[in-house]
C-alpha cells in the first residue's frame, strides 16, 4: 500500500503545474496534501473528485489560507474532518482515516510566524494532534500521521542548523515535541530508512534558487506506530517532483 503526503502550496496552482498528471502517473493508494488554499467549490470537478478516487476536503474558514485534502483509491471505514476543536478544525488542518488495519492522520501544522507569535498556537495544536494519535493507539489501533509538520527535527534535517536555532522550524520547543513523539514509540519512517542521509529534503525556500542549491529542510514526516514497523517495505523523499516548493513523499507499507 502506498501512501504519499504533499503541501502543494495551494492545489489549484499545482493543478496548473501539472498536479492531476503527476496523480495519474504515479497512483498512490492514499494521497493526503496540506496547504490546499480552497473551498471545494472552488475546484474543478476533475481536481475536487480525481477519477478512481474518493475525496475528502477540510477547509479554512479564511479563503486563501490553509486547508487539507486526502484522496483514496479505497474508502475508509471512517472518516473525521478535524480534531473536534473548533479553534484548530477553522483553520482546516487535520483529516483522520480509519481503514481498520491502522488510522491515517494527516496535518498541516501551524506556522510559527516569523515573529513567532503563533509559536504557542502551533506548540498547543501539536499536543491536542498527539493526545488525539494516543487516544486511538490507547484503543488498540495501529497509528500512521503524517503531513508538513513545519519542523526540522535535528541538524541533519536542515542545511543551515547554526543559522536557523533562533527561527520557527527549528526552535528547541518545536523539536522537543518531535523529541516526545519518539520517545513515546512512534518511528519517523524516513529517518529509520536512511539514519544517517545528509541533503535529504522536502521543503525549500523560493528565494535565492535553494532548490537548486538543495539548501532545504525536512519538515514533511510519515510516522508510524511502533508496531507497524514490522509492516514498512520503504519511506522516500520525491525531491525531482516539481509544482510546489515542497516535493511528496511516500511511505509503502504491506498488508
Amino acid at each position: 500500500m502506498q501512501l504519499y503526503s504533499w503541501n502543494v502550496n495551494g492545489v489549484r496552482a499545482a493543478q496548473k503545474k501539472g498536479f492531476l498528471d503527476w496523480l495519474r502517473a504515479t497512483q498512490p493508494d492514499v494521497l493526503a496534501i496540506q496547504e490546499t488554499k480552497a473551498q471545494p467549490e472552488q475546484l474543478d470537478p476533475e481536481l475536487r473528485q480525481p477519477e478512481g478516487y474518493h475525496a475528502w476536503w477540510s477547509s479554512a474558514e479564511r479563503k486563501g489560507y490553509s486547508g487539507v485534502g486526502f484522496f483514496s483509491k479505497t474508502e475508509p471505514l471512517d472518516i473525521k474532518l478535524g480534531l473536534g476543536i473548533e479553534k484548530f478544525d477553522s483553520e482546516g488542518r487535520t483529516i483522520i482515516a480509519d481503514y481498520g488495519d491502522f488510522t491515517l492522520m494527516t496535518t498541516y501544522l501551524p506556522n510559527g510566524g516569523r515573529d513567532h507569535k503563533r509559536v504557542p498556537f502551533k506548540m498547543e495544536y501539536k499536543e491536542a494532534f498527539l493526545d488525539y494519535a494516543n487516544a486511538l493507539r490507547a484503543d488498540g489501533k495501529s497509528v500512521v500521521f503524517c503531513g508538513d509538520i513545519n519542523t526540522a527535527h535535528n541538524e541533519i534535517d536542515l542545511a543551515r542548523p547554526k543559522q536557523n536555532t533562533k527561527t520557527t522550524g527549528f526552535l528547541r520547543e518545536e523539536r522537543d515535541w518531535i523529541d516526545k513523539v519518539v520517545e513515546q514509540g512512534y518511528v519517523d519512517t524516513y529517518r529509520h530508512v536512511n539514519p544517517d542521509k545528509e541533503g535529504g529534503y522536502s521543503w525549500w525556500s523560493m528565494r535565492s534558487g535553494a532548490r537548486a542549491k538543495n539548501v532545504g529542510w525536512r519538515i514533511d514526516y510519515f510516522f508510524i506506530s511502533p508496531d507497524l514497523l514490522d509492516r514498512m517495505e520503504n519511506a522516500e523523499i520525491h525531491a525531482d517532483v516539481l509544482g510546489s516548493d515542497h516535493c511528496p513523499i511516500s511511505l509503502t507499507l504491506n498488508f
